[in-house]
Parts: structure tokens; C-alpha cells; sequence
């Protein structure tokens, strides 16, 4: 049984499970404008596990976080991270990349 979601059940998804911190506003809504390209893209449905995006995704304010946690010599810039994995830009120069 599949029921599709917008933006905002989304977002009240992660306030529900007590993720409401975990991503910003524009980070939740840029998540689910990933999650559903990639529906698009591979043609399947996939399957909202709020507890799994918290796991595999990481918000960060700026590279300067970033860096706090993975080197800055290995990890320049933002586009030498899109070489090792997927990275979602916000509107404020914050960015969440797909855990590795």
C-alpha cells in the first residue's frame, strides 16, 4: 500500500518521529525535491523512513562545519565533495551530503 506525500506531511513526518532539528526548513524541503527526482528518474516509489534519512544524511551551516569532521585537504571545496558523494545545496550555503 503506497500513500504519496507533499512537502508538508514530509516535513510533519520528521516532527512526528522528533527529527523536527535534524534538518533546516530549507534542508527538509530540498530532501524531498531529491527524493522525488530520483522516484522520477529510477521509475519507483520510495518509501518515507524518517529514522534512515537521519542516519544516512548530515546537514552542515557551511564547509567550515564540514571540515570540523572530515579533512579539509581531502575535502576542499564543495565540488571535489560531489566526487565522493551526493551533496544537496540549500539557499543559505548550507549543504547536506549523503553520509560516507
Amino acid at each position: 500500500m503506497i500513500i504519496k506525500i507533499n512537502k508538508y506531511s514530509f516535513r510533519q513526518a520528521f516532527i512526528d518521529a522528533g527529527r523536527q532539528t535534524q534538518f533546516s526548513y530549507d534542508g527538509l524541503e530540498n530532501l524531498f525535491e531529491w527524493f522525488e527526482l530520483c522516484e522520477e528518474g529510477m521509475d519507483l516509489d520510495i518509501e518515507l523512513d524518517v529514522v534512515g534519512i537521519c542516519c544516512e544524511f548530515t546537514e552542515y551551516e557551511d564547509l567550515e562545519e564540514f571540515h570540523n569532521e572530515y579533512s579539509k585537504e581531502e575535502y576542499p571545496d564543495i565540488e571535489t565533495l560531489m566526487d565522493y558523494t551526493q551533496v544537496i545545496e540549500n539557499n543559505d550555503g548550507s549543504f547536506i551530503i549523503q553520509n560516507f
